[in-house]
């Protein structure tokens, strides 16, 4: 399990042939094994080499995730496994990407920084003015829904400390939906 909050932003290194070389000090000293959020996507830490650190990857997940459009020099976020006695800041998040979705406006006015997103229309339903998301990883609150699309205001803590700053309309995201709304709806699911 994860927090959402991002501990620190890492390179690719290399990617292809089902994996994924990521260089961070971060991860220089994570466990054969240790679960690691990459761009919001849970991932299992497999070697360490002088080019970072390695992930294998299924089609499933370049498939699902943002992971399959990344290149050498691309820069994800990144956030260790949260251990049992650790603080529990952000939200529940599970490095379980829900969809893929489109930046549609990163907008700046008056200091304040304002990211629209357009979800997958199937995951609009578990998104909730003043609900948690994951985007590429990082814990937010909703600011708010509207039509398509929900927005997140964007502190400068934020913007410095991982990729979110360097979006632009037309780029994809990973999304993760809160793990309450998904029990919710299942559970309504379940009772019709």
């Amino acid at each position: 399990m994860f927090t959402g909050i991002v501990e620190a932003t890492g390179k690719v290194a290399a990617v292809g042939d089902g994996r994924l070389v990521v260089a961070s000090p971060l991860l220089a000293d994570a466990p054969i094994g240790a679960s690691v959020s990459v761009a919001g996507v849970c991932l299992t830490v497999v070697e360490h080499s002088d080019a970072g650190t390695r992930f294998d990857v299924v089609p499933e997940t370049l498939d699902r995730t943002t992971l399959g459009g990344l290149e050498a020099g691309s820069q994800v976020n990144l956030e260790l496994a949260m251990p049992a006695t650790g603080r529990f800041d952000g939200h529940v998040v599970q490095g379980h990407v829900d969809g893929v979705g489109s930046v549609e406006a990163f907008a700046e006015e008056e200091g304040r920084v304002t990211l629209t997103i357009r979800p997958p229309s199937r995951l609009l339903s578990h998104i909730a003015e003043k609900g948690s998301i994951a985007i590429d990883g990082v814990s937010l609150t909703v600011a708010g829904v509207s039509g398509d699309t929900f927005s997140v205001a964007l502190i400068p803590h934020t913007l410095e400390m991982t990729t979110l700053g360097g979006l632009a309309p037309g780029d994809r995201v990973n999304l993760e939906t809160d793990v309450i709304a998904k029990y919710v709806e299942r559970i309504l699911e379940s009772r019709r």
